[in-house]
């Protein structure tokens, strides 16, 4: 979200300026993608589970996980090998109860319904991290802005379900900001005391009832998750939590959040002209600590831009994913300049610590220009299946932040690839290595941890290119299988390299493994 430093709408308009800037420049035509842009290929109708194979949770604290599985409904599920704590209800595969003491659970979790059986390992890890794979989800910031409702974060909830994003692993419902009162809005009901006699935050009228909200939401077994700002104000100007910290937290915990969004926004007022990285540091940390004291698993997102090199020291303030950058908005080509430069702080990605881009914002998304009104992205289909092969190459977080209500098939198509998703999920965490050819064209590198690589061939240029990947490169030799990800297909086994036509401002992904 961008920062109190200029207002909203003037925030919205420069980035609509931007937007306009980079579509000329690159000659990007917006257009409606058709069925040959479609890559990935249906799901099967025999069940196909998906998800992370490993999960971080901590003692004690209530649990609640979904299981992600594809095929034809309905289903019914065995988990073998669950602790005592917990339990699951074998027809709609959601899995309950209290973190067990700490330790490492093996899980053994079996899918059947009238087409076949499908098993897939999770390991349960009671402990001290969370977020050991990256966050999934939704956010609703770039379709709805200021306009957020109730009503409409229950449909997202119904849609993430009834579309199969929840079946891929999406789990996070999450609201951004202006679901509190501000001092002034163009819309009254947003308008109101911030805080009650006690306190308290007090939630605008478009959110009658937070508890009930989060109690849907779980009741589906999705995850919700909230937003606010150290600051007085947040990037929207609403009541943000400065000197109200810990009092908030608990009240997000008593709701049943699960997830928190904390954003700069007006603390740089707090903050004055220091500039140094323990300035940067003192909210989150103050915030961090908060959120591991109480008696409920908060994933914690620091969004404060990349400020004071945050990957070194996001996750020493107990955070688990944080911004190393600006917003992206409506902007195109930069998904290529922001995903390089993010890859350069690949160090510092590993299980409970992930670097963050920014959401994905593919389909129907918020256009300055319009006042945040959501229309269809001008973004060609070939930039969107690269877009999110960057994002999952990184293994950064997997948050949608378009229109739920205007999901079509072609943003499903994109979204919901659960091979890509595999490679973003790895459990070794690894971020890619960006390797350079050309002005236009470029290699990601990410290791996985059975041993194969997961490489996208990327080409930024405005015409097809054909794209090479050396052995050498990846310090292999001999013979390689490779397997097309996207099209989910084995392209064959390879000696000494792979080289494939790349569409423009496209990708190709491949898996490399020993045949």
């Amino acid at each position: 979200m961008k920062q109190k430093s200029i207002s909203f709408l003037l925030a919205l308009t420069f980035a609509c300026f931007l937007a306009m800037t980079v579509n000329s420049s690159y000659g990007i035509e917006k257009k409606k993608p058709v069925n040959q842009d479609i890559y990935t290929p249906n799901p099967k109708l025999k069940p196909r589970i998906n998800g992370p194979l490993i999960y971080g949770c901590r003692p004690a604290h209530p649990f609640i996980y979904r299981i992600p599985c594809q095929g034809k409904r309905p289903i019914t599920f065995l988990v073998e090998g669950l602790p005592t704590e917990l339990t699951y209800d074998p027809a709609i595969g959601i899995i309950t109860g209290k973190v067990p003491e700490k330790g490492e659970y093996d899980v053994l979790i079996l899918a059947r319904n009238s087409k076949g059986t499908d098993t897939r390992k999770l390991k349960i890890v009671a402990g001290d991290q969370l977020a050991l794979t990256p966050p999934m989800g939704y956010n609703h910031w770039y379709a709805h802005y200021d306009r957020i409702t109730d009503e409409m974060m229950r449909d997202a909830a119904d849609v993430l379900i009834k579309s199969g994003m929840a079946d891929v692993g999406y789990q996070y419902v999450n609201i951004d900001d202006c679901w509190m009162n501000a001092p002034k809005n163009n819309d009254s009901l947003r308008v109101g005391p911030l805080r009650d006699e006690q306190g308290n935050i007090l939630p605008n009228r478009h959110f009658p009832d937070m508890k009930g909200l989060t109690d849907y939401i779980h009741s589906k077994g999705l995850k919700a998750g909230l937003y606010t700002s150290p600051g007085t104000l947040t990037c929207g100007g609403f009541a943000g939590a400065y000197q109200h910290e810990e009092q908030d937290a608990r009240q997000f915990a008593e709701w049943g959040f699960d997830f928190l969004k904390y954003d700069w926004c007006s603390y740089g007022k707090i903050a004055g002209i220091d500039k140094s990285v323990e300035t940067y540091q003192k909210p989150y940390r103050k915030m961090g600590s908060i959120l591991k004291s109480l008696d409920r698993d908060i994933v914690f997102n620091l969004c404060q831009y990349g400020m004071g090199d945050v990957w070194k020291w996001g996750n020493e303030v107990d955070g688990q994913c944080w911004r190393t950058s600006g917003d992206l908005g409506f902007e195109l080509d930069r998904i290529f300049d922001v995903a390089i430069k993010n890859s350069e702080y690949r160090q510092y990605s590993k299980p409970g610590s992930w670097n963050d881009p920014d959401y994905i914002q593919i389909g129907w998304i918020g256009n300055a220009s319009k006042q945040g009104i959501p229309e269809l992205t001008p973004m060609p289909a070939a930039m969107q299946y690269a877009y999110m092969s960057l994002w999952s190459l990184m293994a950064a977080p997997l948050i949608y932040s378009g229109d739920m209500s205007k999901l079509d098939k072609f943003t499903i198509n994109v979204l919901c690839n659960p091979e890509v998703i595999e490679v973003n999920q790895d459990p070794l965490g690894e971020s890619g290595l960006v390797i350079k050819i050309d002005a236009d064209r470029f290699l990601m590198v990410k290791n996985l941890e059975d041993g194969s690589k997961a490489v996208g061939l990327f080409n930024r240029g405005k015409n097809e290119a054909e794209v090479s990947v050396d052995w050498s490169a990846l310090q292999l030799s001999g013979k390689q299988s490779v397997r097309d990800l996207w099209h989910q297909r084995v392209l064959g086994d390879f000696d000494q390299k792979f080289t494939s036509k790349v569409p423009a401002h496209g990708v190709v992904m491949v898996r490399i493994s020993k045949p």
